[in-house]
């Protein structure tokens, strides 16, 4: 009999994403609320002890309330692709790459959360260097990135996408999260191995799909001895044997004038660049990913697979 999966909150932005990537499947079982029920939450708390994984696509709150609704006395497993249980220890954090082990430690989980957009960059760039050694715990890390509206669910589509919206937004690139306290932000600490919370300043372009994050690095504020290209090969160490994470080489990263934030929409890979001049004091390194798919739906349907392979 097929694994039986449901998708809390499958009618939002990442629901949607995860549907049409399982929608040739036949190995799994889709159980579905029809979107005019969607707040019967009787039939929810059905769906959700009847399924063998559920995938919760909901806000905080509301994941945590569902959580409640699930039994403790049954099998049930859940992916979050909330921000409520990413820093809880007692749930595996969903980036299958981020250590050798991750992936085992999802497959095994009962609860998963699965990350957010700009953390799954920020932290696939910043940890392998904590772990490394190359980076200091001391260091002040500061993160810029820039996505696709999507990240911003139905209201931002909206206020993107129509020009006769109450809120209509026609900047072709706007900061937000100025106050500095984004919700990303415990995230980024926890998960790249640091003690001191990083500067994050992210924004929003006028493309649906796509993110770049950076991280830039003094490196004689590094590990004495740390180079460009020590700092590739680093990366490159930490994410050998898989083909999820691309470290992209130094001498395509050399040839490149631009990247290009759309690159890998509709995919769930991510690439890792080192940019910089070789002999100089300071490198940038940036991560390429589709918001919806490694940063959030194709995480969720990476992190499924792994359990349903327990």
């Amino acid at each position: 009999m097929a694994p039986k999966i449901f998708i809390d909150g499958e009618h939002g932005t990442t629901g949607l994403q995860i549907r049409t990537r399982m929608a040739n499947r036949r190995d799994v079982e889709l159980l579905s609320i029809p979107e005019a029920e969607r707040r019967n939450a009787a039939m929810r708390e059905d769906m959700l002890n009847g399924a063998d994984i559920a995938i919760l696509c909901l806000p905080d709150d509301a994941s945590r309330e569902a959580v409640k609704m699930v039994s403790a006395n049954n099998n049930v497993r859940v992916i979050d692709t909330s921000t409520a249980f990413r820093v809880d220890p007692s749930w595996a954090y969903g980036f299958a790459e981020m250590d050798k082990d991750q992936g085992e430690k999802i497959r095994r989980a009962r609860l998963v959360a699965n990350p957010g957009c700009y953390p799954t960059g920020a932290v696939g760039l910043i940890r392998p260097l904590r772990v490394a050694g190359i980076l200091p715990d001391s260091y002040p890390v500061t993160v810029n990135a820039v996505s696709g509206y999507t990240g911003g669910g139905k209201q931002l589509i909206a206020q993107m996408e129509n020009p006769d919206h109450a809120d209509a937004i026609t900047s072709p690139h706007f900061l937000y999260g100025l106050p500095l306290n984004h919700k990303h932000v415990p995230e980024m600490t926890t998960h790249g191995l640091l003690d001191r919370a990083p500067i994050f300043s992210p924004s929003v372009g006028k493309f649906a799909q796509g993110m770049i994050v950076q991280v830039p690095l003094h490196l004689d504020s590094l590990v004495p001895g740390a180079t460009l290209e020590s700092i590739h090969a680093a990366l490159s160490a930490h994410y050998a044997g898989q083909d999820i994470v691309e470290v992209v080489p130094l001498a395509e990263s050399r040839a490149l004038p631009r990247v290009n934030a759309v690159e890998l929409e509709g995919k769930d890979t991510m690439r890792l660049f080192v940019f910089g001049t070789p002999g100089t004091s300071q490198v940038n390194l940036v991560a390429l990913l589709d918001n919806l798919g490694k940063g959030a739906s194709g995480a969720a349907v990476q992190n499924m697979d792994l359990m349903l392979s327990a």
